[in-house]
Protein backbone atom coordinates (compact mmCIF):
# COMPACT_ATOMS: atom_id res chain seq x y z
CA UNK A 1 0.00 0.00 0.00
CA UNK A 2 0.94 3.63 -0.58
CA UNK A 3 -0.19 7.23 0.07
CA UNK A 4 0.19 9.74 -1.85
CA UNK A 5 -0.32 13.65 -0.60
CA UNK A 6 -1.81 16.10 -2.75
CA UNK A 7 -0.64 19.35 -2.72
CA UNK A 8 -1.06 21.89 -1.50
CA UNK A 9 -3.44 20.73 1.35
CA UNK A 10 -4.67 22.78 4.21
CA UNK A 11 -4.31 25.72 5.91
CA UNK A 12 -4.68 28.15 4.15
CA UNK A 13 -3.22 32.43 4.32
CA UNK A 14 -6.73 32.95 5.60
CA UNK A 15 -7.18 30.48 8.16
CA UNK A 16 -3.45 31.13 9.24
CA UNK A 17 -3.97 34.85 9.86
CA UNK A 18 -7.88 34.13 11.46
CA UNK A 19 -6.50 31.36 13.98
CA UNK A 20 -3.10 33.60 14.54
CA UNK A 21 -5.65 36.79 15.63
CA UNK A 22 -7.46 34.50 18.20
CA UNK A 23 -3.80 32.92 19.70
CA UNK A 24 -2.57 36.65 19.99
CA UNK A 25 -5.56 37.46 21.52
CA UNK A 26 -5.37 35.48 24.14
CA UNK A 27 -0.96 35.81 24.65
CA UNK A 28 -2.12 39.53 24.65
CA UNK A 29 -5.33 40.48 26.90
CA UNK A 30 -5.80 36.36 28.48
CA UNK A 31 -9.18 34.66 28.71
CA UNK A 32 -11.64 34.98 27.76
CA UNK A 33 -11.93 35.92 24.56
CA UNK A 34 -14.95 35.84 22.35
CA UNK A 35 -15.31 34.59 19.17
CA UNK A 36 -18.57 35.15 17.18
CA UNK A 37 -19.23 31.56 15.38
CA UNK A 38 -16.36 29.46 14.85
CA UNK A 39 -13.19 31.31 13.54
CA UNK A 40 -12.57 28.38 11.06
CA UNK A 41 -14.77 25.22 9.71
CA UNK A 42 -12.59 22.54 11.85
CA UNK A 43 -13.50 21.15 15.29
CA UNK A 44 -9.52 20.22 16.24
CA UNK A 45 -8.71 24.13 15.92
CA UNK A 46 -12.10 25.20 17.88
CA UNK A 47 -11.27 23.09 20.46
CA UNK A 48 -7.91 23.49 20.84
CA UNK A 49 -8.76 27.03 20.87
CA UNK A 50 -11.55 26.36 23.31
CA UNK A 51 -9.14 24.77 25.75
CA UNK A 52 -7.22 28.48 25.69
CA UNK A 53 -9.37 30.51 26.86
CA UNK A 54 -11.90 31.61 23.35
CA UNK A 55 -15.20 31.27 24.30
CA UNK A 56 -17.34 30.98 21.02
CA UNK A 57 -20.79 32.22 20.65
CA UNK A 58 -23.68 32.17 17.63
CA UNK A 59 -24.55 36.00 18.34
CA UNK A 60 -23.06 39.28 20.41
CA UNK A 61 -25.98 39.19 22.62
CA UNK A 62 -23.97 36.35 24.18
CA UNK A 63 -21.06 38.54 24.79
CA UNK A 64 -20.79 41.08 28.22
CA UNK A 65 -20.30 44.63 27.13
CA UNK A 66 -17.06 45.87 26.38
CA UNK A 67 -15.55 42.55 25.93
CA UNK A 68 -13.28 41.56 23.36
CA UNK A 69 -15.09 39.68 20.03
CA UNK A 70 -12.97 38.38 17.21
CA UNK A 71 -15.38 37.78 13.73
CA UNK A 72 -14.77 34.70 11.68
CA UNK A 73 -12.73 33.94 9.07
CA UNK A 74 -16.22 33.88 7.21
CA UNK A 75 -16.58 37.66 7.67
CA UNK A 76 -19.69 39.30 9.29
CA UNK A 77 -22.69 41.92 7.95
CA UNK A 78 -22.88 45.29 8.08
CA UNK A 79 -25.67 45.13 11.17
CA UNK A 80 -23.15 42.70 13.41
CA UNK A 81 -20.65 45.52 12.78
CA UNK A 82 -23.25 47.95 13.78
CA UNK A 83 -24.10 46.15 16.83
CA UNK A 84 -20.42 45.59 17.98
CA UNK A 85 -20.18 49.32 17.75
CA UNK A 86 -22.71 50.22 19.71
CA UNK A 87 -22.43 47.73 22.68
CA UNK A 88 -19.15 49.26 22.73
CA UNK A 89 -16.92 45.83 22.40
CA UNK A 90 -13.47 45.88 21.00
CA UNK A 91 -13.57 44.16 17.69
CA UNK A 92 -10.61 42.22 15.81
CA UNK A 93 -11.59 41.43 12.52
CA UNK A 94 -10.19 38.20 11.09
CA UNK A 95 -12.68 38.09 7.96
CA UNK A 96 -10.26 36.35 5.12
CA UNK A 97 -9.30 39.00 2.48
CA UNK A 98 -10.59 37.50 -0.45
CA UNK A 99 -14.02 37.53 1.40
CA UNK A 100 -13.96 40.92 2.42
CA UNK A 101 -12.33 41.52 -1.71
CA UNK A 102 -16.04 39.96 -2.11
CA UNK A 103 -18.19 42.19 0.42
CA UNK A 104 -16.58 44.99 -2.06
CA UNK A 105 -17.66 43.96 -4.92
CA UNK A 106 -21.07 43.91 -3.31
CA UNK A 107 -21.37 47.26 -1.66
CA UNK A 108 -19.73 48.48 -4.98
CA UNK A 109 -23.05 46.90 -6.88
CA UNK A 110 -25.29 47.88 -4.36
CA UNK A 111 -24.55 51.80 -4.70
CA UNK A 112 -24.35 51.26 -8.70
CA UNK A 113 -28.32 50.29 -8.46
CA UNK A 114 -27.39 46.90 -9.83
CA UNK A 115 -29.51 43.50 -8.94
CA UNK A 116 -27.13 41.12 -7.94
CA UNK A 117 -26.79 37.35 -7.81
CA UNK A 118 -24.83 35.76 -5.04
CA UNK A 119 -23.90 32.21 -5.95
CA UNK A 120 -23.74 30.29 -2.49
CA UNK A 121 -24.86 28.07 -0.35
CA UNK A 122 -28.14 28.73 2.02
CA UNK A 123 -27.12 29.51 5.55
CA UNK A 124 -23.43 29.45 5.22
CA UNK A 125 -21.77 31.80 7.57
CA UNK A 126 -19.66 33.63 4.43
CA UNK A 127 -23.33 34.16 2.38
CA UNK A 128 -25.03 35.59 5.50
CA UNK A 129 -22.06 38.04 5.66
CA UNK A 130 -22.09 38.85 2.15
CA UNK A 131 -25.76 39.14 1.68
CA UNK A 132 -25.64 41.77 5.08
CA UNK A 133 -23.77 43.98 2.70
CA UNK A 134 -26.33 45.18 1.00
CA UNK A 135 -28.25 48.61 2.09
CA UNK A 136 -31.68 47.77 0.58
CA UNK A 137 -32.46 51.60 1.78
CA UNK A 138 -29.16 53.13 -0.45
CA UNK A 139 -29.82 51.40 -3.72
CA UNK A 140 -32.81 50.30 -6.17
CA UNK A 141 -31.57 46.71 -7.07
CA UNK A 142 -32.06 43.85 -5.41
CA UNK A 143 -29.74 40.59 -3.96
CA UNK A 144 -30.45 36.85 -4.67
CA UNK A 145 -29.23 33.65 -3.59
CA UNK A 146 -28.54 30.79 -6.24
CA UNK A 147 -27.55 27.35 -4.93
CA UNK A 148 -27.68 25.52 -7.90
CA UNK A 149 -28.26 25.25 -11.62
CA UNK A 150 -32.08 24.71 -10.99
CA UNK A 151 -32.31 28.19 -9.07
CA UNK A 152 -30.55 29.76 -11.61
CA UNK A 153 -33.08 28.46 -14.67
CA UNK A 154 -35.51 29.86 -12.31
CA UNK A 155 -34.65 33.01 -10.59
CA UNK A 156 -36.28 36.26 -11.44
CA UNK A 157 -35.13 39.36 -11.29
CA UNK A 158 -36.30 42.95 -11.63
CA UNK A 159 -33.40 44.48 -13.76
CA UNK A 160 -32.31 42.08 -16.03
CA UNK A 161 -30.84 44.89 -18.25
CA UNK A 162 -28.52 46.01 -15.28
CA UNK A 163 -27.69 42.87 -13.45
CA UNK A 164 -24.27 41.24 -12.20
CA UNK A 165 -23.14 38.31 -9.90
CA UNK A 166 -20.89 37.55 -7.31
CA UNK A 167 -19.73 34.08 -5.59
CA UNK A 168 -18.75 32.46 -1.97
CA UNK A 169 -15.11 31.74 -1.78
CA UNK A 170 -15.20 28.43 -1.06
CA UNK A 171 -17.44 26.94 -3.85
CA UNK A 172 -16.93 23.76 -6.36
CA UNK A 173 -15.22 25.38 -9.13
CA UNK A 174 -17.09 23.20 -11.48
CA UNK A 175 -20.60 24.08 -10.24
CA UNK A 176 -19.99 27.29 -9.98
CA UNK A 177 -19.28 27.29 -13.50
CA UNK A 178 -22.23 25.56 -14.75
CA UNK A 179 -24.32 27.97 -12.55
CA UNK A 180 -22.36 31.01 -14.60
CA UNK A 181 -23.36 29.21 -17.45
CA UNK A 182 -26.81 28.90 -16.87
CA UNK A 183 -27.19 33.04 -15.66
CA UNK A 184 -25.25 34.51 -18.85
CA UNK A 185 -27.56 31.95 -20.99
CA UNK A 186 -30.70 33.75 -19.24
CA UNK A 187 -29.01 37.24 -18.94
CA UNK A 188 -26.64 38.06 -21.58
CA UNK A 189 -25.98 40.97 -20.38
CA UNK A 190 -24.69 40.14 -16.82
CA UNK A 191 -21.49 41.50 -14.98
CA UNK A 192 -18.83 39.54 -12.71
CA UNK A 193 -15.83 40.19 -11.12
CA UNK A 194 -12.70 40.91 -12.70
CA UNK A 195 -11.25 38.06 -10.84
CA UNK A 196 -12.61 35.15 -9.68
CA UNK A 197 -14.17 35.02 -6.47
CA UNK A 198 -13.29 31.90 -5.76
CA UNK A 199 -10.02 31.64 -3.49
CA UNK A 200 -6.61 30.77 -5.27
CA UNK A 201 -6.22 28.32 -1.77
CA UNK A 202 -9.56 26.64 -3.28
CA UNK A 203 -9.32 26.53 -6.69
CA UNK A 204 -5.21 25.01 -5.91
CA UNK A 205 -6.97 22.20 -3.00
CA UNK A 206 -9.41 21.19 -6.27
CA UNK A 207 -7.35 21.08 -8.64
CA UNK A 208 -4.51 18.79 -6.67
CA UNK A 209 -7.37 16.56 -5.51
CA UNK A 210 -8.39 16.05 -9.36
CA UNK A 211 -4.84 14.57 -10.15
CA UNK A 212 -4.80 12.77 -6.78
CA UNK A 213 -8.17 10.80 -7.81
CA UNK A 214 -6.63 9.78 -11.09
CA UNK A 215 -3.83 8.14 -9.41
CA UNK A 216 -5.57 6.23 -6.24
CA UNK A 217 -8.83 4.12 -5.92
CA UNK A 218 -9.67 6.12 -2.43
CA UNK A 219 -9.48 9.52 -1.41
CA UNK A 220 -9.75 10.50 1.96
CA UNK A 221 -9.94 14.44 3.23
CA UNK A 222 -9.41 15.57 6.53
CA UNK A 223 -11.82 17.98 7.30
CA UNK A 224 -14.73 18.66 9.08
CA UNK A 225 -18.57 18.38 8.01
CA UNK A 226 -19.13 21.76 8.34
CA UNK A 227 -15.97 23.04 6.34
CA UNK A 228 -17.54 24.33 2.82
CA UNK A 229 -13.90 23.64 1.06
CA UNK A 230 -13.41 20.30 2.50
CA UNK A 231 -16.89 18.74 1.48
CA UNK A 232 -16.02 20.32 -1.95
CA UNK A 233 -12.82 18.26 -2.30
CA UNK A 234 -14.57 15.02 -1.79
CA UNK A 235 -17.40 15.59 -3.60
CA UNK A 236 -14.63 16.17 -6.57
CA UNK A 237 -12.96 12.78 -5.55
CA UNK A 238 -16.68 11.20 -5.71
CA UNK A 239 -17.01 12.41 -9.19
CA UNK A 240 -14.01 10.93 -10.35
CA UNK A 241 -15.29 7.76 -9.78
CA UNK A 242 -12.90 7.15 -6.86
CA UNK A 243 -14.56 6.50 -3.37
CA UNK A 244 -13.79 9.66 -0.44
CA UNK A 245 -14.31 10.37 2.79
CA UNK A 246 -14.68 13.34 4.80
CA UNK A 247 -12.75 12.85 8.55
CA UNK A 248 -12.06 14.51 11.60
CA UNK A 249 -9.20 12.80 11.76
CA UNK A 250 -7.85 8.89 12.06
CA UNK A 251 -10.60 7.95 14.88
CA UNK A 252 -12.90 7.82 11.59
CA UNK A 253 -11.56 5.95 9.44
CA UNK A 254 -12.90 2.36 9.12
CA UNK A 255 -10.45 -0.07 8.69
CA UNK A 256 -12.81 -2.00 5.81
CA UNK A 257 -12.22 1.33 3.49
CA UNK A 258 -8.79 -0.02 3.30
CA UNK A 259 -9.43 -3.60 1.75
CA UNK A 260 -8.19 -3.73 -1.43
CA UNK A 261 -6.73 -0.34 -1.83
CA UNK A 262 -3.13 -0.52 -3.29
CA UNK A 263 -3.40 3.73 -3.55
CA UNK A 264 -4.83 5.93 -0.70
CA UNK A 265 -5.15 9.16 -1.42
CA UNK A 266 -4.96 11.94 0.92
CA UNK A 267 -5.90 15.81 1.53
CA UNK A 268 -6.59 18.09 3.79
CA UNK A 269 -9.34 21.45 3.85
CA UNK A 270 -7.64 24.66 4.24
CA UNK A 271 -9.55 24.74 7.56
CA UNK A 272 -7.22 21.45 8.78
CA UNK A 273 -4.19 21.57 10.55
CA UNK A 274 -1.20 19.11 8.96
CA UNK A 275 -1.20 17.63 12.76
CA UNK A 276 -4.42 15.91 11.45
CA UNK A 277 -2.52 14.55 8.58
CA UNK A 278 -0.23 12.86 10.49
CA UNK A 279 -2.25 11.37 12.48
CA UNK A 280 -3.75 9.84 9.91
CA UNK A 281 -0.72 8.93 8.41
CA UNK A 282 0.59 6.64 11.36
CA UNK A 283 -2.82 4.98 11.54
CA UNK A 284 -2.32 4.03 8.28
CA UNK A 285 1.09 2.53 9.04
CA UNK A 286 0.06 0.92 12.18
CA UNK A 287 -2.42 -1.15 9.65
CA UNK A 288 0.64 -1.19 7.17
CA UNK A 289 3.92 -0.96 8.41
CA UNK A 290 5.68 -1.24 4.94
CA UNK A 291 3.54 1.83 3.79
CA UNK A 292 5.20 4.17 1.45
CA UNK A 293 4.33 8.32 1.22
CA UNK A 294 4.27 10.34 -1.60
CA UNK A 295 4.14 13.58 -1.93
CA UNK A 296 2.72 14.94 -5.19
CA UNK A 297 4.27 17.90 -7.43
CA UNK A 298 1.27 20.64 -6.98
CA UNK A 299 1.44 24.88 -7.05
CA UNK A 300 3.24 26.92 -4.71
CA UNK A 301 1.62 28.97 -1.94
CA UNK A 302 3.16 31.63 -0.46
CA UNK A 303 -0.10 33.81 0.22
CA UNK A 304 0.79 35.83 3.65
CA UNK A 305 -2.26 38.18 5.29
CA UNK A 306 -1.11 40.68 7.60
CA UNK A 307 -2.39 40.89 11.12
CA UNK A 308 -4.62 43.71 13.11
CA UNK A 309 -2.10 46.33 13.71
CA UNK A 310 -3.07 46.21 17.51
CA UNK A 311 -1.92 43.09 17.61
CA UNK A 312 1.01 43.10 15.47
CA UNK A 313 2.48 45.99 18.49
CA UNK A 314 1.36 43.90 20.80
CA UNK A 315 3.36 41.18 20.26
CA UNK A 316 6.27 43.52 19.60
Amino acid sequence: MKVLLANPRGFCAGVDRAIDIVNRALDSFGAPIYVRHEVVHNQFVVNTLRNRGAVFVDELDEIPDGQIVIFSAHGVSKAVRAEADNRGLKVFDATCPLVTKVHIEVFRYCKQNYDLILIGHHGHPEVEGTLGQWDKHKTDGAIYLVDSVEEAHNIAVNRPDKIAYVTQTTLSMDDTRDIINELRRRFPDIEGPKHDDICYATQNRQTAVRELATETDLVLVVGSVNSSNSNRLKELAERQGVPSYLIDGATDIEPSWLENKQAIGLTAGASAPEKLVNDVIEFLKQQQPDLTIENLPGEPENMVFALPKELRLKLK
